[in-house]
């Protein structure tokens, strides 16, 4: 058999690998998808340099999605594209860098080809990124940081197995490469057993929102939607990921602390007296005390315990002022005001338009909301043309001195001053 025809027989081996390891991919949190195919591709940078990888790439690439019909012509292309021209890009990378150094060198071989590895899983996680981008309107960033960090580590964890899978294979012949397959196998195993978990860890906090909610039918999906407001707030104010999932998970368990609380207090439809106000009061705090447990749920605690205080410090439990309060609690608080004034409660059975609530919003800036969470809101699809007051606000000089004189007053009395429920419609329960 001729070199020729041996080469040939090569790139159909390696081509064949990519399309097992590509056949079953995983489909992370925001819409991109992993497969474990990586490795070979990789491996052919490092056996056939550019043209193969390319080659390998393109062909073996190809999904069961694509030939059942599920994507159309297009997003087939579009697919292939992003993961062809990361690997001619790779494979030039590593021609590049081996220069005049031969293949026998291995720590320079080692070397050249994580170097190409890093190119290609950028160029790739880059590409796949802005599709995902462009295809749901999400921002560029949040997709790329979000899926990037679930999965970036453990990808480029399989350059070394790839390089090493190209030395077996020249070495020891194209059997000794297939011992490979349990490790990619078990890696991809890994890859849906994360996002399966993450998944039922997040319906599992959607589920115990809701129990909460149904408690009150005026308050059904109340935690859902305050979320949906509350993520959208914070891609507008530009949160990093780890914060849009503080808010996401924070969002739905904002209210846990109301398990605790007494029907006749949650569903009374009268002014609440100050003992019951009291009660209802305390939800923020159990429901700090009931998560803090889950250490998962760390970032989220702030913005359970916070999210009823005020910026001006009449808020509630612990009367922080201005930027005392975690920003996160922040954005809650304005999407939990909002949502409140917009829907029916036992206490106001005629909800405000939404007109009415952003008016109040802005009337109450500076003094219960920030401003800058405020001016945010505005900008999201919740209040799309809706007339804006544009009401400037001029903040009001928070007496630090006056205030925490007023605390100590109040730790020595043992009082707990409380927040007027009748001072606005947006003080929810």
């Amino acid at each position: 058999m001729g070199p020729d025809w041996a080469i040939a027989l090569g790139v159909a081996f390696w081509i064949c690998i990519a399309l097992l390891t590509s056949a079953l991919p995983v489909q992370m949190r925001r819409g991109t998808w992993l497969s474990v195919s990586v490795a070979p591709i990789i491996a052919c940078m490092n056996l056939g340099g550019p043209i193969v990888a390319g080659w390998v790439a393109l062909i073996g690439s190809t999904e069961m999605r694509e030939l059942r019909g599920r994507i159309p012509w297009y997003g087939t292309l579009a697919n292939h594209a992003m993961i062809t021209l990361p690997a001619l890009a790779g494979g030039v990378v590593l021609h590049v860098l081996r220069g005049g150094h031969a293949k026998e060198e291995l720590l320079w071989d080692f070397a050249a080809t994580m170097a190409a590895a890093t190119v290609y899983l950028a160029l790739n996680l880059g590409l796949a990124s802005l599709a995902v981008s462009l295809r749901s309107g999400v921002s560029l960033r949040i997709v790329l940081l979000g899926d990037a960090r679930d999965f970036a580590g453990s990808l480029f964890g399989l350059a070394p197995l790839a390089w090493l899978m190209g030395r077996i294979y020249l070495q020891a012949g194209w059997w000794a490469t297939l011992l490979f397959a349990l490790p990619l196998w078990t890696t991809r195993v890994a890859h849906s057993r994360f996002v399966e978990m993450r998944e039922m860890f997040t319906q599992t906090i959607e589920s115990l929102a809701n129990a909460v909610d149904k408690r009150d039918p005026f308050t059904s999906n109340h935690s859902k939607r305050v979320m949906l407001i509350a993520s959208d707030i914070g891609r507008e104010m530009k949160c990093s990921e780890p914060e849009m999932e503080a808010l996401e998970w924070g969002g739905l368990l904002h209210d846990i602390g109301k398990i605790g609380v007494r029907d006749e207090i949650l569903l009374k439809q009268e002014k609440l007296t100050r003992e019951e106000r009291m009660k209802m009061n305390a939800h923020p705090e159990l429901g700090a005390e009931i998560i803090a447990p889950v250490r998962k749920l760390a970032a989220e605690l702030p913005i359970i315990r916070h999210h009823h205080e005020w910026y001006n410090g009449s808020g509630y439990p612990d009367r922080l002022i201005g930027t005392e309060i975690p920003w996160l609690a922040r954005i809650l608080h304005v999407a939990d005001a909002f949502e409140a004034m917009t829907a029916q409660r036992p206490y106001r059975m005629t909800p405000l338009t939404a007109e009415q609530a952003l008016s109040e919003l802005r009337k109450f800036a500076g003094i219960q909301f920030d401003p800058a969470v405020v001016d945010a809101f505005v900008r999201t699809n919740w209040v799309d043309g809706v007339p804006d007051p544009g009401r400037v606000v001029t903040l009001r000089p928070i007496p630090l001195l006056a205030q925490a004189a007023g605390r100590m007053a109040q730790v020595a009395a043992g009082a707990t001053p409380l927040p007027d429920p009748g001072a606005s419609p947006t003080d929810a329960r």
